[in-house]
């Protein structure tokens, strides 16, 4: 099993926790709280989550006049842990079935790297698993896909350029079916979340894949990407009003975002987080842990 923080979450570190130890005052007073505030927002953390740890804060501030960095931190800490409750989930994978990942998402989230990574993952716990190249529309994504099968040893179900993604889709269902694969991992075209066509497209997709097994449950998981700051929780909402998100897994988790807008998704639509992604790698992919997720925010450099 992959060790998130010592192969991965390194680079969060550098990118989040050496930004919030470094411009955090050492001392804390009502005078510097407004600039602590600020590097909350900058960390994408939004409005409410925000000013529930400035109003924490404060109420500390009157019982601790000497209120220091590390109360900050532990503030900070309870709040998100506590707004991040539940979020964690394990997705279980039996060895008689053959379940369905269709990775949803805007233009450039990350949905193509993640889908070979997610294959990557399963296939290292012992499951076996096929991509399905659903983004017809960009020869790219069909080639990077089938790259990525072929480095990895992976199966590719994929299809000519402009083809049918509901096709492409039942087709890489019934192979996987037919080939023992226990996950099959949908990768699909990239769309702003206002376009009604498109979002009529992975409609269609889940509709076929109902027609290829009544009996299947897709898990539809949103592909964040970390770098977008709190417009995520809009195009989350939209996405998860149209066709149902069961999950969520946070890409891109390595440049100079802090990713603080995931928290404020959980809060608002309790869309489950399974998996956070922080580079380009095969193995920097980990699952969701709230703990840990936290501690890699406030981490200082060592």
């Amino acid at each position: 099993m992959f060790n998130f923080f010592k192969k991965t979450l390194g680079r969060v570190k550098k990118s989040t926790g050496g930004f919030f130890r470094s411009l955090i005052p050492v001392s804390i007073d009502e005078n510097s709280i407004k600039n602590v505030e600020n590097i909350f927002y900058s960390a994408d953390f939004g409005i409410e989550i925000t000013a529930e740890i400035i109003g924490e804060m404060r109420t500390e501030l009157k019982k601790n006049k000497e209120m220091r960095r590390e109360d900050v931190v532990s503030v900070a800490s309870k709040i998100l842990e506590k707004n991040l409750n539940g979020a964690e989930a394990s997705l279980e994978i039996p060895e008689n079935s053959t379940q369905v990942i269709c990775l949803v998402g805007a233009n450039g989230s990350g949905k193509t790297t993640t889908a070979a990574k997610l294959a990557y993952f399963y296939e290292k716990l012992g499951k076996k698993t096929l991509l399905g190249s659903c983004d017809t529309f960009r020869a790219a994504a069909d080639e990077q896909l089938r790259t990525w099968g072929k480095n990895l040893s992976i199966d590719v179900v994929a299809s000519k350029h402009g083809a049918d993604p509901a096709a492409v889709a039942f087709d890489a269902y019934k192979a996987a079916v037919a080939r023992g694969k226990n996950v099959v991992i949908l990768d699909t075209a990239g769309r702003l979340h206002v376009k009604s066509s498109l979002m009529g497209e992975l409609q269609k997709i889940l509709r076929i894949l109902k027609k290829a097994n009544n009996d299947i449950t897709p898990n539809v998981w949103l592909v964040a990407d970390a770098t977008i700051g709190t417009n995520t929780i809009e195009s989350t909402e939209t996405f998860h009003s149209e066709i149902g998100l069961t999950g969520i897994v946070l890409a891109k988790l390595d440049g100079t975002s802090a990713g603080g807008a995931l928290v404020g998704v959980y809060k608002k639509l309790h869309i489950p987080i399974y998996f956070i992604g922080t580079g380009e790698t095969p193995e920097s992919l980990e699952k969701f842990s709230a703990t840990k997720y936290i501690d890699g925010l406030f981490a200082s450099h060592t």
